[in-house]
């Protein structure tokens, strides 16, 4: 009796030009070498002419290099809700800013200073 053969479905993710993402490098990643994930915004994504398959291309931000041709399963989403989650759950409430990571303090009194003009004139 032979076992069927079973194949992992992967969701198919259409990225947009704009959006950040995970991209893992195979080819390090699988002779074991260092540095084989990246975060990278895309660029463009194109059909190739031969195989059909939606390609895309990226810009790698903390190398500053074009990455041409990457595989959709090598990339994964990173959502904005991740990279907020910190101003998104800071404890307003709370009197010591010590107890907001510094992305959330930058954001509060950045947005204090744009409101500052609508505030009413101290007396």
């Amino acid at each position: 009796m032979t076992q069927p053969q079973t194949q992992a479905v992967q969701p198919t993710t259409t990225y947009r030009q704009g959006d950040f993402v995970l991209f893992r490098d195979p080819e390090r990643y699988w002779q074991g070498k260092s540095g084989h994930t990246y975060v990278c915004r895309v660029t463009r994504g194109w059909q190739h002419a031969h195989t059909g398959q939606i390609l895309y291309d990226l810009h790698e931000l903390s190398g500053n290099r074009h990455l041409a041709g990457i595989n959709p399963g090598y990339m994964r989403l990173l959502p904005p809700a991740d990279a907020m989650a910190d101003i998104d759950t800071a404890p307003l409430s709370e009197p010591d800013t010590g107890a907001m990571s510094p992305a959330a303090v930058a954001w509060l009194r950045q947005h204090l200073a744009q409101d500052a003009t609508t505030l009413p004139a101290q007396r």
